[in-house]
């Protein structure tokens, strides 16, 4: 149980101070509303409505979404890669050129697809 205990005592300072800071915010925190707080913000444009059955959802969204979590994977996989490295031998090194090979095709549809461009 020693060996828990300091991780137990950082999360329950973590946890107290966010509870803290929520409460301590809508204590002392300003609470004049208007029409133009309560709506939601689209950076700086004018808010639309939506239509009846919900909007849709550009192909960008998803292709910029798709691309943030194979990178994060990858960087997932490539930092004990490094660490390991030099144990692992060449074994290590070819399997991690067909994992960098896989996600390269993922970067290259999301590249072909128009991904990264911004108009």
């Amino acid at each position: 149980m020693n060996a828990y205990a300091p991780i137990l005592v950082l999360g329950a300072i973590g946890a107290g101070f966010a509870i803290f800071s929520v409460v301590m915010a809508t204590l002392i925190g300003p609470k004049r509303y208007n029409r133009a707080k309560l709506e939601a913000y689209e950076c700086g444009i004018e808010p639309t409505p939506l239509p009846a059955g919900g909007g849709r959802f550009p192909i960008k969204y998803y292709l910029t979404a798709m691309l943030f979590i194979v990178f994060d994977i990858e960087i997932v996989f490539l930092y004990p890669w490094a660490v390991t490295f030099d144990s692992l031998g060449i074994f290590g090194l070819v399997e991690m050129l067909l994992f960098v090979l896989t996600v390269f095709v993922a970067y290259a549809y999301v590249w072909r697809r128009g991904g990264l461009e911004w108009d």
